[in-house]
């Protein structure tokens, strides 16, 4: 699929009225989990391109392109509102919070198994782990305050048990920048990778910061502050990933080809018949803006897409799938490693006086107050044990307990053991 190559409608062809706009939500009961992640992952890509939009906007000063700029920016607004209105009103915040978490474990776990970018691929791998503890976390808070078992959310498709705790992810914010990837090097698939991961843990963060004050008690409203200074930790390592390169209007190219392919992607993989028209009609209107945007690359740039997207036939569609197998095989790995700079450390073999050692104390002062470590404590307290959903034993032997959390793995280099990142 080549999708500059595709039949094109005129985008105002395609504005709609409120009445369009507001979808017939699924029904949180029958829908598969991945239609509820596909939902997420393309609210979340249009976010991120709505916010380059902006930026966009305010650093550029010739208004005939700000116009244009300006009519894709608001059509894409109507697909986001449109989008994030398939969530009924009767599922709670803490239940979309778990599809959040599942597309974030199995959409990083697809990208790393596909990247041929080593560098890329550690990254993935690394946060993949945090991204699955989160699950656990919340998944223990909603049973314990709402008595859903995020399982049947899941539909079993995504283990829930602990990873790399979630009190050791607070790093030094140094040790989350990466170096970027260089984009007239990079796979198609690696570009979109970046830019993908990138967009669906910022719209993460976003939802966790804009949600956390409306929880329904304190406890909640603590675990989802702790979580979502994680998700900026990881916005920051990905973001750093992606291309530093392109111009603004080369950027413009890339952000309706990455739109285009979720779009397609989600429309290749999707089950449910109805969203899947609303996948079809929303590729046809970012095919729309994405020759658009190779309009405006002529125009005010005198340069053709082929010089900036070198290959532009799509990779494989995007496939949210289950990874239980893969995930465990990072937890087993990887558990151990922590951020250092451009790159990632086992904690044995850093220095003692290294940052990590004294920044994460003082975030997780003291530790037993930790919310993420709380939530465990409190629903062991009540119930005996965690609330987990495995389908064999975590490969990690002190993760195994289910009558105390632990807070060591991830800080503490004698109590678990790592090997090393592997490269596909």
């Amino acid at each position: 699929m080549n999708p500059f190559k595709e039949k094109v409608n005129p985008a105002e062809s395609y504005l709609e009225s409120f009445k369009d706009i507001y979808p017939k939500a699924y029904d949180k009961n029958q829908v598969d989990p991945y239609t509820k992640t596909r939902v997420i992952l393309a609210a979340g890509a249009e976010w991120e391109a709505n916010w380059f939009s902006h930026q966009m906007h305010r650093h550029i000063s010739n208004t005939d392109l700000r116009r244009e700029v300006a009519l894709t920016r608001f059509l894409e607004k109507q697909q986001q509102q449109k989008i994030m209105m398939l969530k009924p009103a009767d599922e709670t915040v803490l239940e979309t919070t778990i599809s959040y978490e599942q597309l974030a474990v199995d959409l990083t776990a697809e990208m790393a198994q596909r990247e041929s970018d080593f560098y890329v691929k550690k990254a993935l791998d690394f946060a993949l782990l945090e991204d699955f503890d989160h699950l656990y976390r919340y998944s223990n808070l909603l049973d314990m305050d709402y008595g859903v078992h995020a399982e049947r959310l899941v539909g079993g498709y995504t283990e829930i048990t602990p990873a790399r705790p979630t009190v050791s992810h607070h790093r030094h914010p140094f040790d989350n920048v990466k170096r970027d990837i260089n984009g007239k090097k990079a796979s198609t698939q690696t570009v979109l990778n970046t830019m993908i991961i990138t967009a669906a843990e910022q719209q993460t963060m976003n939802y966790y910061m804009n949600q956390s004050a409306f929880y329904i008690n304190d406890l909640g409203r603590k675990l989802f502050e702790e979580i979502c200074l994680v998700e900026e930790e990881h916005v920051t390592q990905y973001g750093a990933l992606i291309d530093t390169s392109p111009d603004w209007l080369e950027c413009n190219l890339w952000h309706e080809y990455t739109e285009c392919y979720v779009y397609w992607s989600n429309y290749m993989t999707e089950t449910d018949e109805k969203i899947k028209k609303m996948w079809q009609r929303f590729f046809e209107m970012e095919i729309a803006h994405l020759h658009g945007a190779v309009d405006l690359l002529k125009r005010y740039s005198k340069k053709d897409y082929s010089e900036v997207i070198l290959d532009p036939e799509f990779p494989q569609p995007l496939s949210l799938h289950s990874n239980i197998d893969y995930v465990k095989d990072i937890i087993a790995n990887t558990v151990q490693y922590t951020g250092d700079l451009e790159d990632y450390k086992d904690i044995s073999t850093l220095p003692n006086d290294h940052r990590y050692f004294e920044y994460n104390p003082k975030i997780n002062c003291p530790i037993k107050d930790a919310p993420s470590h709380k939530v465990i404590e409190e629903y062991i307290k009540k119930n005996g044990n965690d609330y987990r959903y495995e389908t064999s034993e975590n490969p990690i032997e002190v993760l195994r307990c289910r009558t105390k959390d632990n807070t060591e793995v991830g800080f503490n280099p004698s109590v678990a053991k790592s090997t090393k990142f592997k490269q596909n």
